[in-house]
């Protein structure tokens, strides 16, 4: 019987060493795959962010230091001559007004008319409402390039070109964001639409009232991707203006490089300059913008 608890005992100790060993091991790969992805993240963000820190403190370097030999992040001395340079032989604020009034009143517009557009074909049924929603898929498969001589030519004959409405109006209303938006509005029970047009509300009340505070998210997301669209967008103004006062930030950064002068002093400040107000208003408005995401991702 001694043996035979002996035994027992021995095959006991040893089945919990092994327990013990495997709980250990499996606490152990969290911890090694935690630190793994972080590691691999850190990475990640250093090749993103690394270039935009040197073209940042490179605009207030001198243009000998930009090209010297070795590549330095920080600058031995500091000079704000690019800067001031850029201000005084260009129009550098009012491309930055140009390009203030085109991302926010295109910003504004896509938002209203996307959302609209989403209500009507999420709760109201007309007739050509299939054929038509499957037209706006279709033109998402078209690339922009095929657009363009159409565009150019509706441009000509309205006479737009070097203004406001020339530079907003096409870029406006897109068939992702109308389809983002009837996703969302897709989702608002229609029993609060009857309520409301049994309270009296006009339809336009209706989504002026219910719908809007019910889509948030999804017009917050509409409206960032679309302000960092028309603020980065340099193809369609490149089309559509040729006057340097009508330029746009991006355009107007690209008319500094010369066919045998390359400031590239100046060049980086303008974009520093124009990268900035992109970075503020993702932070001010990136609660919103993941909430939207996060929503979209729920449903």
């Amino acid at each position: 019987m001694a043996v035979i608890h002996k035994a027992i005992t021995k095959a006991s100790a040893r089945t919990q060493a092994d327990t013990a060993a495997t709980v250990g091991t499996r606490r152990r790969w969290p911890l090694v795959s935690f630190v793994v992805i972080n590691v691999l993240l850190l990475i990640g963000v250093l090749v993103e962010v690394l270039p935009y820190l040197y073209m940042a403190f490179s605009a207030f370097k001198s243009n000998a230091e930009i090209f010297g030999v070795p590549l330095t992040l920080w600058p031995r001395t500091w000079t704000f001559t690019n800067m001031a340079q850029l201000f005084q032989g260009f129009p550098v604020a009012r491309w930055m007004l140009n390009t203030a009034i085109v991302a926010v009143v295109g910003t504004f517009l896509a938002v209203m008319l996307a959302s609209l557009a989403g209500f009507a074909f999420a709760k109201h049924d007309f007739r050509f409402k299939t054929p038509l929603l499957f037209l706006m898929l279709a033109t998402i498969l078209l690339p922009s390039q095929v657009l363009l001589v159409p565009q150019f030519q509706i441009m000509r004959t309205l006479d737009w070109f070097n203004t406001y409405q020339g530079l907003i109006i096409p870029r406006a209303v897109t068939a992702f964001g109308i389809i983002l938006m009837r996703q969302y509005t897709l989702s608002i029970p229609n029993e609060l639409l009857d309520a409301a047009r049994v309270d009296g509300a006009t339809e336009f009340g209706i989504w002026w009232r219910v719908v809007v505070p019910l889509v948030r998210p999804g017009l917050a997301v509409l409206g960032i991707l679309t302000f960092l669209g028309l603020w980065n967008d340099y193809f369609w103004p490149l089309i559509i203006t040729t006057d340097p006062k009508m330029f746009v930030m991006n355009l107007g950064i690209s008319s500094l490089i010369g066919p045998y002068d390359f400031r590239y002093g100046m060049l980086l400040s303008g974009a520093l300059l124009a990268s900035l107000p992109v970075i503020l208003v993702f932070i001010f408005f990136q609660k919103q913008f993941v909430a939207g995401l996060t929503r979209g991702a729920l449903k």
